[in-house]
């Protein structure tokens, strides 16, 4: 009898919006029962739940629409209140002017907030406006209730932003800084963030956390899983050689391979004709040199990685006066493996740093990168932290023995939440 695989739905965990949004929603009710019920609390959770957003910044501007709208909606809806009296009554001719009125308004409320320079506002100020003239102007006393909806709106907009606003640690650790790895700890199998992680660690960075992320992949392929998180420092990329500003494109550091060495490690590559690609810096641009190849896995590579608006792929030699930021080459094991032996016994791993290990995309094939012998995660770490006069950091890894924090699990939210721990510690108490 054949098993029917089984799939298993895996819920979402209750995140601390959905939490502050049920908190601010009870506390409306709370102040409308102090002030005796004369309001309409409706009014205050909606305003509320508007302002209770993911980031801080989205909450002062989503109160910032909500106010605008509100007293622009307020002001000519007691615009029409005065001057209703003067062709309301039972009559049909005078229910289709007040029906022209509204429209007529409508028009002055829109273009308010043209002239104001918030069109973001103009929703709000619509849904006010009708709301008086519409539901209430029969009221006995409509004035009260152009008050207590600009009560209600403020007071909802104060809850959200003070409910928002709350956090449980008293101090957070804006003084060390934390690094993390890439694959098999912020990206899933999908090579994608969760939006946890998104949210989570673009608030902590616009808290004033520093973080940065440190990685064997190359510039070009860290933007496109890293382009929704507002990264503010520069990221240590191909495994230490270099460091890469994100938000200007640029590299503020690198250990390249002198002229002279690369020119000797290409004729070691020619001799055993493998496929290769040199990886060299001209100011900020990166240039792959690489040559013609029958192989169909490196051209395939070449196809799939030349779409890339930040790799520049030439096909041709490496010239004679350019230094390596490092080598690749992509190879069938056997003979990845006896070009490294060759490079140990002729004494190149001891001028440089050279590393090889198998290919997950392509079995049967083995990468050898070769860098300059100060290239290393490390070394990068110690000259970014003298430019931030950083003395503490916390690195997170897979590798037990050699990270801060050790990663065991697949679950790409678990460095997330360990950074949160270590940065906000629960109700830790202001240093002295």
């Amino acid at each position: 009898m054949i098993k029917q695989k089984t799939t298993k739905i895996k819920f979402p965990g209750i995140g601390m919006r959905i939490i502050k949004s049920a908190i601010a929603v009870l506390i409306c009710y709370l102040i409308d029962m102090l002030r005796g019920n004369q309001g309409m609390v409706f009014y205050s959770q909606l305003a509320a739940l508007w302002c209770i957003q993911m980031y801080r910044v989205n909450t002062k501007q989503n109160a910032l629409q909500r106010t605008i709208g509100t007293v622009v909606g307020a002001l000519y809806g007691l615009i029409y209140l005065l001057i209703s009296p003067f062709f309301i009554d039972k009559q049909t001719f005078s229910k289709a002017f007040g029906a022209v009125i509204i429209s007529v308004m409508i028009i002055l409320v829109l273009y308010t907030t043209v002239v104001m320079q918030k069109q973001q506002s103009a929703y709000f100020s619509c849904v006010v406006f009708l709301s008086i003239v519409i539901n209430h102007v029969q009221d006995a006393n409509p004035y009260l209730f152009v008050l207590n909806r600009f009560l209600d709106t403020m007071i909802g907009i104060a809850v959200g932003i003070i409910v928002n606003d709350i956090r449980l640690c008293l101090h957070p650790d804006r003084e060390t800084l934390f690094i993390s790895g890439m694959d098999g700890l912020l990206l899933d199998k999908n090579e994608m963030l969760s939006g946890f992680s998104k949210v989570e660690l673009n608030r902590m960075i616009d808290d004033g956390m520093k973080f940065t992320i440190s990685t064997m992949r190359t510039p070009a392929s860290i933007i496109d899983p890293m382009k929704d998180i507002r990264l503010k420092l520069p990221v240590i990329a191909m495994n230490g050689a270099v460091l890469y500003d994100t938000a200007n494109h640029s590299y503020i550091k690198a250990y390249v391979i002198s002229k002279e060495t690369a020119q000797k490690v290409m004729e070691r590559i020619k001799q055993a004709c493998l496929c290769y690609y040199a990886n060299v810096l001209i100011e900020d641009t990166l240039i792959i040199y690489y040559d013609d190849t029958e192989d169909v896995v490196n051209s395939e590579l070449v196809q799939k990685l030349k779409t890339s608006s930040y790799r520049n792929y030439i096909k041709r030699p490496l010239p004679n006066d350019e230094s390596v930021v490092y080598f690749m080459l992509l190879d069938k094991k056997e003979l990845i493996d006896n070009f490294y032996n060759s490079l140990v016994r002729e004494g190149f791993a001891d001028i440089l740093k050279v590393i090889t290990y198998e290919s997950k995309d392509y079995p049967g094939y083995s990468y050898i990168k070769i860098y300059n012998k100060n290239a290393s995660k490390e070394n990068m770490i110690a000259y970014l932290k003298e430019q931030l006069s950083i003395e503490k950091t916390i690195t997170f890894g897979t590798i037990q023995g050699r990270y801060d924090v050790h990663i065991d699990t697949e679950d790409a939210n678990k460095v997330i939440r360990e950074v949160r721990k270590k940065y906000e510690p629960i109700l830790k108490l202001a240093r002295k």
